[in-house]
């Protein structure tokens, strides 16, 4: 898969602060890509760079394999975090002039908003103010002029913010089919659960620089520890529970279960198989549960922020 999104070497400083530093992504044609940091790490500033709000110190960015010049403007859409919607001006107005300033005739636009109004069932509120808007209102809309111009690069900044979950979840699915119908999104949140429901590749930056970056799903092998959630229903768990602390690695395990069952987090030799110790377990007893823990997004960035 080539990639729509190049970002080679950028460094940026602001006085003695340096925001970026010699931070390179490369985000995939139809993939979404999650941007993820710690506050202050300097996301914000290297999606104020692909978005040509300030120029980097050095570095560059391609866009679709051009150096990214003024004329890109018309193919990247961008949803702040800090919504810039004019709270007195009345919906309709305010998204047809955006959608013009994107390069749309009214026309044009006109047609794609009732496309949009209608999708997501928001017909009602093309007279209303922004300011008679709920926060959640208001960021339907600011939505629907992000992506109204069909730009190749989405950049969505805390998309679910406002939003209640039935609205966030809307949301998600309407990100996932722009997706699938060609677009290439970059996804900025503190939300793990976001990112491990959307999210193809990753890069994670950390005091200005990228401390991870890859596939989501490599990064996730990367991370496994061999490690099992285990349940298995016998007459004497201390028996048992001593019995397999000499043969593995073994700690107490809490999940919800109906019966009295002995609950291990079992971690496996190198080499041994998972098989070998379900049959293991399956001779000693009824087994219930039998998990791989696999390492959350959450468990990543935690992990990689404090090791750096």
């Amino acid at each position: 898969m080539s990639n729509l999104l190049e970002v080679d070497s950028v460094s940026k400083n602001f006085g003695s602060f340096k925001a970026l530093n010699n931070v390179s992504i490369n985000v995939p044609k139809g993939s979404i890509f999650g941007l993820l940091g710690p506050n202050g790490a300097g996301k914000t500033t290297l999606i104020r760079v692909i978005n040509q709000i300030t120029m980097p110190d050095s570095g560059k960015v391609l866009l679709d394999g051009d150096l990214l010049n003024e004329n890109h403007i018309k193919d990247i859409g961008y949803l702040p975090e800090e919504r810039g919607l004019y709270k007195s001006m009345k919906v309709g107005e305010q998204a047809l002039y955006l959608a013009q300033l994107k390069g749309l005739s009214k026309p044009e636009a006109k047609a794609r908003l009732k496309y949009w109004f209608e999708r997501l069932e928001i017909e009602g509120w093309w007279h209303k103010k922004i300011q008679e808007l709920s926060k959640g209102m208001a960021q339907k809309i600011q939505f629907v002029v992000t992506v109204l111009h069909q730009p190749k690069l989405l950049i969505f900044d805390e998309p679910f913010s406002g939003f209640d979950p039935i609205n966030a979840n809307l949301i998600k699915d309407e990100i996932l089919r722009l997706r699938e119908d060609g677009a290439t999104v970059i996804f900025s949140t503190h939300r793990m659960e976001s990112v491990e429901e959307l999210c193809d590749d990753i890069a994670l930056i950390h005091q200005s620089n990228k401390i991870l970056d890859g596939k989501l799903v490599d990064i996730k092998r990367q991370y496994k520890i061999n490690t099992y959630e285990v349940g298995i229903r016998v007459n004497q768990h201390h028996v048992l529970q001593q019995e397999l602390s000499q043969k593995f690695d073994v700690s107490p395990a809490n999940f919800k279960t109906l019966e009295d069952e002995l609950k291990l987090n079992i971690k496996l030799p190198e080499g041994e198989k998972s098989n070998d110790l379900l049959g293991f377990l399956a001779s000693k007893g009824e087994v219930s549960h039998f998990v791989e823990l696999i390492p959350s997004v959450n468990d990543i960035f935690i992990q990689t922020v404090k090791d750096n």
